[in-house]
């Protein structure tokens, strides 16, 4: 099982430019030491709000390549329907250049609709514009000269595409939240699946991966193609009260603001600790209680091959992100087998 970071590059609550270009540069330093720590992969969001810094995610990938040797590189995830697929492969293959062969895409709707009205698109093409330039993508990866057309964008008549990634098939996973028909349309075209569980408790999603992984097989793909991934709010310190302490005023804050937008109740002690349980989507602990955690969930599934840790939505500081990572790399991870 492979073990990640994802990261929505917070900004420094009410940071000065000269604020935000400190946080760059720490987080640059944690995909570095991950790759010390030999964990296997840092994914970078995208937003277009004022409390992220990932608006341009590849380029914060291409300065991480420079600084690291092993660890994979790669989105999470790249809003594909607010984007160009041309240019999101020409800045992926040049990222899998730059990187020597380790850049991955991991491609989703976005679970904040800012990039549409930015980019003057319709919302009510939501699921029409990803469908569509997600075919396109695919079809750019597999061939080098493009012939295609669709509603959302101007034809291709046989233009090449370039430059083409080191790798031999740009590894492209399609992101998906909870609507089952996304599961099987994943699976129906044989891409990995990373599955966004943020809330509630993991086993329940057991029947949707269900659902991917049984178009995958009429589809005609191998199980080994056919993986499944796991994206998880988590934390971890040296001692679980300690992980609860650093991690739980930052997430009540950050999720009692984002549901005063979405319509959802305050955050409450008894809500963290509810996600904090063994059946709850949070993986916030001590390394043995994380890694146990992992296990479970990774059974309940029927299997992942990879868990990211997203953790910097919580107000923690540049020295904790540091040690979790750290804590992630050399004590979790082997506890993983």
């Amino acid at each position: 099982m492979q073990l990640g970071i994802d990261s929505f590059a917070a900004a420094p609550t009410g940071g000065t430019a000269s604020d935000n270009a400190t946080a760059l540069r720490q987080l640059l330093g944690r995909i570095e030491r991950a790759d010390q720590v030999g964990l296997d992969f840092f994914g970078i969001g995208e937003h277009h709000r004022r409390e992220f810094l990932d608006s341009a995610t590849a380029v914060i990938l291409g300065a991480a390549a420079s600084l690291t040797q092993r660890i994979r590189l790669g989105s999470a995830v790249t809003v594909l329907s607010a984007a160009d697929p041309v240019r999101v492969f020409q800045e992926f293959s040049t990222l899998d250049l730059l990187s020597n062969g380790r850049a991955e895409l991991v491609v989703g709707r976005g679970s904040f609709t800012e990039a549409f009205p930015l980019f003057g698109l319709n919302l009510h093409d939501y699921d029409a514009l990803f469908e569509e330039k997600l075919a396109l993508l695919l079809q750019i990866r597999d061939q080098e000269q493009v012939r295609w057309s669709g509603r959302f964008r101007p034809a291709l008549t046989g233009q090449a595409v370039y430059p083409r990634p080191l790798q031999a098939q740009l590894p492209i996973w399609r992101g998906v939240g909870g609507t089952p028909e996304s599961f099987v349309r994943a699976g129906a075209m044989g891409l990995p699946l990373m599955v966004a569980i943020i809330g509630g408790e993991t086993h329940r999603f057991r029947p949707l991966i269900d659902l991917y992984r049984e178009a995958g097989k009429q589809a005609g793909f191998a199980p080994e193609q056919l993986q499944v991934g796991l994206h998880s709010l988590g934390y971890v310190a040296e001692t679980t009260e300690q992980a609860i302490a650093d991690y739980y005023p930052g997430y009540a804050r950050t999720f009692t603001r984002i549901g005063r937008e979405r319509g959802w109740p305050p955050v409450t002690p008894g809500h963290f600790e509810a996600q904090r349980g063994p059946r709850g989507a949070l993986l916030v602990g001590n390394p043995e209680e994380v890694a146990a955690k992992i296990l479970r969930h990774a059974e309940a599934l029927g299997g992942v091959s990879r868990v990211t840790f997203q953790m910097d939505n919580a107000d923690l500081t540049p020295e904790k992100l540091l040690r979790a990572i750290e804590l992630l790399g050399e004590q979790v991870k082997p506890l993983l087998g």
